[in-house]
């Protein structure tokens, strides 16, 4: 992966699950122990010990690159003991709609980490740290109950207007208006810097944490340190990027933000086939509108079949998403691993059968980002001018003189388009890197050349040798 010039890695959440070595990690139990402690039926979680996470960190470190860790802190799961809790129940689409009157029912709410005891932290959590809970005990019902405490009655104020207010998530959610939680969790972060040595942060659903926290909890793992600490939000928010600008504003830039509506055309893009505008793939999009804050993505975990979202982009239009997102100057791109290894795994469709999903790697990823690496710097030139056939180059460096490259992409026919690729390379020969083409295109004196493009995809044309 360092070879193919991947600068940092995005590991899965570490911390213990409710459900030990069955959890992913986002049911997330207990923030200490990264396999430490012998809870929720095992030592281990489901990625491993504590010891072999550690191992891991420092051999990706060998390799210079980074580790990103995932870190879920909107909700906490699998509490140790049941609370009597003053609730009134609210309206699952609405959630400032009060559906019932304020009664007593019986929650999970109180963690007491009886495998961990006092090590690392003598913090217990009770309903005084949790806004809400999805589960009455006492009836044996679910839903979603507002935990009537000494911060209101209301959510925690966020920004969007999702389903009213989209405070609540899942399991227990936590109560950041009490001043004794964020303390714990900021004293939790830097003990997670400091144990693990990680250099920055995937930050799990923070559209629905108060906006306010992040600026706090960033804030103070970063003061006094040397080290940047790298921060990308979570806020999954497809179909309206003026959100994403305003999060990225109200937060004071504490953190870049996955560009969820880029993910979005693409996925709608292999859908539509020669029917999608190329034109507009990049239109409302974080890397076009705040290129600096956008982490750019084509499939996610939460993307793939199956999945929460399960909105993948199809096969044969990947190719042409990960040009878009490795070979230009704006975003932080993030490959999905599947993408350049493959997955096998098994999961339940609608209507509740399991279905076995392959997905094959894809196979031109190698090469692109061999071309990222190798050959896309410089001034960018586009040419977004024909709604089924779009490009773009780079004029390369002196810093990296075989470096510059021309790109195009196809959801249509064949087709080709003169393009500027700078005095730099005239007389010089291009080839195409993905191997897609066999010609070859010389550069004219005046910089510029017809580079072609083969029917629904992706050529790039570099300096040849």
């Amino acid at each position: 992966m360092s070879e193919l010039g991947i600068t940092a890695l995005w590991l899965p959440p570490a911390c213990k699950g409710s459900s030990g070595k069955n959890s992913f990690g986002y049911d997330v139990y207990d923030l200490y122990d990264l396999g430490e402690f012998d809870q929720k039926g095992s030592v281990a979680t489901k990625f491993g010990t504590r010891d072999e996470y550690l191992r891991a960190i420092e051999a990706i470190h060998a390799k210079n690159m980074q580790v990103y860790a995932d870190v879920v802190l909107n909700h906490k799961a699998g509490a140790d003991e049941t609370e009597d809790v003053l609730v009134h129940k609210v309206n699952p689409e609405n959630r400032g709609e009060v559906i019932s009157g304020d009664y007593h029912i019986k929650a999970y709410t109180k963690f007491t980490f009886p495998g961990r005891g006092d090590k690392y932290s003598a913090f217990k959590w009770d309903y005084h740290c949790f806004g809400g809970v999805d589960r009455d005990e006492n009836k044996q019902e679910s839903g979603i109950y507002k935990i009537l405490n000494e911060y209101g009655t209301d959510w925690q104020e966020l920004l969007g207007k999702e389903k009213g207010n989209f405070d609540y998530l899942m399991l227990s959610d936590i109560e950041f208006r009490n001043p004794a939680v964020r303390e714990e969790l900021i004293r939790w972060g830097k003990w997670y810097l400091e144990m693990t040595g990680v250099d920055g942060f995937r930050l799990d659903a923070v559209k629905h944490i108060p906006f306010s926290f992040f600026r706090e909890w960033l804030g103070a793992l970063r003061s006094g340190r040397e080290k940047e600490v790298f921060a990308v939000g979570e806020y999954w928010k497809t179909d309206d990027v003026n959100i994403l600008l305003r999060y990225i504003e109200v937060t004071e830039g504490c953190m870049t933000l996955f560009d969820a509506p880029l993910h979005d055309h693409f996925h709608v893009a292999s859908r539509k086939g020669k029917d999608y505008d190329l034109r507009k793939i990049l239109d409302d999009t974080l890397v076009k509108k705040n290129p600096l804050f956008s982490v750019t993505l084509v499939d996610n975990h939460d993307t793939q079949p199956l999945r929460e979202f399960d909105s993948s982009v199809n096969g044969w239009f990947r190719p042409l998403a990960y040009a878009l997102i490795l070979l230009r100057q704006e975003g932080y791109p993030c490959v999905f691993y599947p993408d350049l290894y493959g997955a096998d795994y098994h999961d339940k469709g609608k209507e509740g059968k399991e279905v076995h999903v392959k997905l094959e790697p894809c196979q031109q990823l190698e090469k692109l980002l061999l071309g990222r690496k190798q050959y896309a710097y410089g001034l960018q030139r586009d040419y977004f001018d024909h709604p089924n056939v779009i490009g773009w180059t780079r004029e390369g460096t002196d810093e990296n003189p075989s470096s510059g490259c021309a790109v195009l992409l196809s959801n249509g026919d064949e087709g080709q388009k003169e393009m500027e690729t700078g005095g730099r390379h005239a007389g010089k020969t291009f080839m195409e890197l993905t191997g897609s083409r066999q010609d070859k295109v010389v550069i004219r004196e005046d910089g510029k050349a017809v580079f072609p493009v083969n029917a629904g995809s992706v050529a790039v044309w570099v300096p040849e040798g």
